[in-house]
């Protein structure tokens, strides 16, 4: 009988313990990293969907810069082949290529909107101004949803490595979350040169 209820008292001290470790919590915040990255993938895999309508709309008008077209195509087939995976979330190597491809993809996009400005029938084109649009508001549901699972990776962070919180994380393995970077922050803060003048 005191075996018993001290094997009682033990589970309820243990609960006690349990509840106020902040398990539950990194149980939520990590559900919430899933599902805020789930919703990165989704916006890329939207554009990544966009991009073969764009460059056939593209290809339509003959004058167009083939190696430009070239370059989005590549870095498109780059950009999804890559697999992501929940485990991906943990692994910062992973991450950073995962981040260099979708950024080749945007950058090669980027130039491909640049180079079309200089082609009046494409730009009249109602199919590729509709797809343009499409594509700059993708960019922008990125942006969103990027910065949603930077404030949810940011949470969980916090809690991985507050007191008494790490303890916890120490105990179950809950390991800080890597987050979006730049690759060259050196280069991003160099402001862009613009030139208006015809070559």
């Amino acid at each position: 009988m005191a075996s018993s209820l001290l094997r009682l008292s033990f589970i309820a001290l243990l609960g006690l313990l349990l509840s106020g470790c902040g398990y539950n919590q990194f149980q939520s915040l990590d559900e919430q990293t899933k599902s805020a990255w789930s919703e990165v993938l989704n916006q890329y895999q939207r554009r990544a969907d966009l991009v073969p309508n764009i460059v056939a709309t593209v290809k339509g008008e003959a004058a167009f810069e083939q190696d430009t077209l070239t370059k989005v195509i590549e870095a498109r087939a780059k950009a999804t082949s890559i697999q992501v995976t929940p485990e991906t979330l943990n692994d910062p190597a992973a991450f950073s290529k995962f981040q260099a491809a979708q950024g080749e993809l945007g950058s090669a996009l980027s130039r491909l909107m640049v180079v079309s400005e200089r082609y009046p029938d494409l730009k009249a084109n109602q199919a590729f101004r509709d797809l343009r649009v499409q594509l700059e508001g993708t960019e922008n549901r990125i942006t969103v949803a990027r910065n949603r699972y930077i404030q949810t990776v940011q949470e969980y962070n916090v809690l991985a490595r507050s007191f008494p919180n790490n303890l916890t994380a120490m105990i179950f393995g809950y390991k800080v979350k890597p987050n979006f970077a730049v690759a060259n922050e050196a280069q991003i803060s160099v402001p862009p040169v613009v030139d208006f003048n015809k070559k």
